[in-house]
């Protein structure tokens, strides 16, 4: 009977009758999107959950200054970015992607999300996620939080790493970045 969108991009609605019994109903239609795989740091593979992602980014921004707004685009520019990556996707970089983007909008909130999602295990660790937020330059608003030639986190960056019982690592220094114009 009738067709149009919901809302810009989300799903079509269409008022539909049916010729028997002549009720009428409303169906709403989405596209369906290829899945993703999220392969984890153990091994094990998991499909990429975008309501998993908002979840984590609104705990971490709890009782801060973020709106819900700005979860929700960031959740979206995420799922897109890890979309146009492919049918596997590591969670490093899923992470590392969320950890930008609150750090760029709200730093205390990406502090509290890299002590869930690094696994910080002391003040150390959690001085070097600190001082890296303050020495790495961090995207404009209007750009993504890492380019497509990057990949996730440096792999001698001992950040995620906890110390094994009975030893304790330190801090290696991260590389430099080129300076900005």
């Amino acid at each position: 009977m009738d067709s149009r969108l919901s809302e810009p991009g989300d799903a079509v609605r269409r008022r539909r009758e049916c010729e028997a019994c002549e009720n009428r109903f409303t169906t709403y239609e989405r596209v369906e999107e290829a899945g993703v795989t999220v392969l984890k740091r153990g091994g094990r593979r998991e499909r990429f959950d975008r309501q998993k992602l908002l979840r984590g980014l609104v705990r971490a921004a709890n009782k801060r200054p973020v709106s819900d707004e700005q979860l929700e685009e960031l959740a979206e520019t995420i799922a897109a970015r890890v979309r146009r990556e492919g049918p596997e996707v590591e969670a490093e970089m899923i992470g590392d992607l969320a950890e930008r983007g609150l750090a760029r909008i709200d730093p205390v909130s990406a502090i509290q999300f890299a002590s869930v999602y690094r696994n910080l295990a002391d003040l150390d660790e959690l001085e070097a996620v600190v001082r890296r937020f303050k020495e790495e330059p961090l995207p404009a608003s209007d750009q993504l939080a890492l380019d497509a030639s990057t990949g996730p986190s440096d792999v001698s960056s001992n950040i995620d790493l906890s110390p094994q019982r009975g030893s304790r690592t330190t801090a290696q220094p991260r590389r430099s970045h080129v300076p900005q114009p």
